[in-house]
């Protein structure tokens, strides 16, 4: 590692810049690489056995070629997963994005919190564990809505999404039983937030979003503290997928301090 070396944000697609919008209030000078996985989206539909080769075989290309100082792995389905497995192969700190079950479970006043992630991340040991830990005695309803995924990648493209849409995509959340108890919802893919205004209007003013964006974006800073960044360290992305498709996003990632755009 040199001064010269950036921060690694890894996602199956856009999503991530949900945490890399937190992480610029922080560090808002840090050369950042994201990477989307877009050939590989989604992933919330994948086995386990395919999102772990994948995530580890790429991450294991990027951090040879880009020698980050620390990586992200910005979504949630790749780190409930995968970030056991890249720990162990890789020889950088990495941070992952867990569903934020704990602060969910501390602010509910019904008892009742639900759990908004992709198929893949709510079926996840990773989840029981939390779930065990952190919200015993509380009633956790889980519900995969890997349209919302999609959607959020519309959305961040500048394409119209309709809260009918987003409000279908969810609706199986609350149509469990003890759905109606719901005032709590853990938003478990860092592509949901990018939804939340839909969301909001869908499960209504007396419904709490709660997300990890903030707090992952604190534990990069406090791993990173101290540390120097060089002066000639510059800030990209790139994708897996089409890069004319990714040039769509050029706006979106102008807005965090990303102004080129790459195929990997």
């Amino acid at each position: 590692m040199t001064n010269n070396s950036p921060i690694l944000m890894f996602d199956s697609g856009v999503g991530g810049l949900t945490v890399l919008a937190e992480l610029r209030k922080l560090m808002p000078k840090a050369p950042v690489i994201y990477a989307a996985d877009i050939a590989g989206l989604p992933y919330g539909e994948k086995s386990e056995a395919e999102v772990a080769a994948r995530v580890s075989g790429l991450l294991g290309r990027m951090a040879e070629r880009y020698d980050p100082r620390l990586i992200c792995i910005a979504c949630n389905t790749a780190s409930t997963i995968a970030l056991g497995m890249v720990r162990e192969v890789l020889e950088v700190p990495i941070v992952g994005t867990v569903p934020a079950i704990k602060p969910a479970a501390q602010i509910t006043k019904t008892g009742t919190i639900g759990l908004l992630g992709t198929k893949a991340t709510v079926r996840q040991a990773y989840v029981d564990d939390l779930e065990k830990e952190f919200a015993r005695g509380k009633k956790l309803l889980r519900y995969g809505a890997n349209e919302l995924v999609a959607l959020g990648e519309r959305k961040l493209r500048g394409e119209e999404v309709s809260v009918d849409e987003v409000a279908k995509a969810a609706s199986g959340l609350v149509l469990q039983v003890g759905g109606e108890d719901l005032d709590t919802v853990v938003l478990a893919c860092t592509h949901f937030p990018l939804l939340e205004p839909e969301l909001r209007e869908a499960f209504g003013k007396d419904v709490t979003f709660v997300h990890g964006a903030e707090g992952i974006a604190r534990r990069i800073a406090h791993l990173l503290e101290g540390q120097k960044f060089g002066f000639f360290s510059k800030s990209f992305a790139v994708t897996t997928g089409e890069i004319g498709d990714f040039k769509r996003l050029a706006p979106a990632f102008e807005r965090h301090g990303i102004s080129t755009l790459k195929r990997f």
